[in-house]
């Protein structure tokens, strides 16, 4: 048997040199690669950039075909296809918070009997909604209200006038409303929103943005007088189910289906997302030349035709988009007021941070 030599120093030097080397010669390459950034010239830069980009479109075209290729072959010998690769999001990779419900939280069920809210939810009182304007509005203040009033029942508009909001909130009481909506404007434009529940609170503000009125929004549909039914998403810390939860006793919890109304308010990122649809479910006759549908026949082995059902959508307005600034203990009390939650700037010390 052969004693395998030792590489003597010389030798190691020298293949030592030549990875330096490669490693040397890889990175010069890196360098070299022209960006379209480096580019002067804009036409020469464009072209580069489009070049570039197809480059990248084709490489992304040829992973997918190599992955359903691999799919299909695995279904093909009965076993099972490779696990899809989660992509990576800022939902998916925030940071974590002590504060997300859970559904084993039993102190979180018996706070929810005891909140300010249960009344209304466990239907001993019905929803009544007072709205109003800030002292000097514009046009556009009260036909954003008319549209509001066609989405939440039992809800009355009463012109502000010159009123102090205390005043209005003693009224109120007196009059059993149980909440009440004040729409704040800023160069003739809707900006702000305060939710008043009563007779105890919570008071929470609002940032308005993106408001579009249905007469805006291209084939619009027009709302039926029934009772809608309400979506909440995202709502998972403490704090978003207390908004959720307040969101929730300004609608009825009755719900009346055979109107095909449905209100949405989806969070994401901490933003509030607000649509207003109808739906309609319809039955429609498969293709017999779609893949993904199955081909059945029948006792005298003639092929049927498969029904599948499809729901459709039809936005009836308006549309808007709502940011949580504060959260505030009982009714509105700009002086001596106990605030639970406030935005400050210094909070947002990543994008990977929520607080609903």
């Amino acid at each position: 048997m052969g004693v395998k030599r030792k590489k003597s120093e010389t030798e190691e030097l020298v293949e030592g040199g030549k990875s330096n080397d490669k490693n040397i010669e890889s990175s010069y390459k890196k360098k070299r690669e022209i960006l379209p950034s480096m580019i002067k010239n804009k036409e020469k830069r464009s072209v580069v950039h489009a070049k570039m980009k197809q480059e990248k479109k084709l490489e992304k075209r040829k992973k997918l075909k190599a992955r359903e290729a691999n799919e299909k072959r695995a279904l093909e010998l009965g076993e099972e296809p490779p696990p899809r690769a989660i992509p990576r999001t800022i939902e998916n990779t925030r940071e974590l918070d002590e504060t997300v419900c859970r559904p084993d939280d039993e102190e979180l069920f018996a706070g929810n009997d005891a909140d300010e809210f249960s009344s209304v939810l466990k239907q001993e009182r019905t929803p009544k909604i007072l709205m109003t304007t800030c002292r000097y509005n514009s046009t556009r203040g009260p036909a954003f209200i008319k549209e509001l009033q066609a989405v939440i029942p039992n809800s009355h508009y009463f012109k502000r006038g010159t009123y102090d909001l205390k005043k209005i909130v003693d009224y109120a009481n007196k009059k059993d409303f149980t909440s009440i909506i004040v729409v704040h404007t800023n160069r003739r434009e809707p900006d702000a929103l305060l939710m008043i529940g009563l007779p105890n609170g919570p008071t929470a503000h609002f940032k308005l943005s993106k408001l579009v009125l249905r007469k805006d929004i291209k084939n619009h549909g027009n709302p039926t007088g029934h009772k809608p039914e309400l979506v909440l998403n995202n709502f998972t810390t403490r704090l978003g189910h207390r908004i959720g939860r307040l969101i929730q006793s300004l609608f009825p919890q009755d719900p009346e289906f055979r109107g095909r109304r449905v209100a949405t308010f989806h969070n994401q990122r901490d933003f509030i997302f607000f649509r207003h649809h109808r739906y309609i479910f319809e039955s429609k006759e498969s293709k017999g030349s779609d893949s993904k549908v199955k081909k059945v026949k029948d006792a005298k082995g003639e092929k049927v035709t498969q029904e599948r059902v499809i729901a459709r959508l039809q936005e009836c307005g308006p549309r808007f988009t709502l940011k949580l600034i504060s959260l505030q203990h009982g009714t509105f009390d700009t002086k001596g007021g106990e605030f639970e939650w406030v935005h400050k700037p210094e909070m947002d010390t990543s994008r990977r941070r929520f607080f609903l």
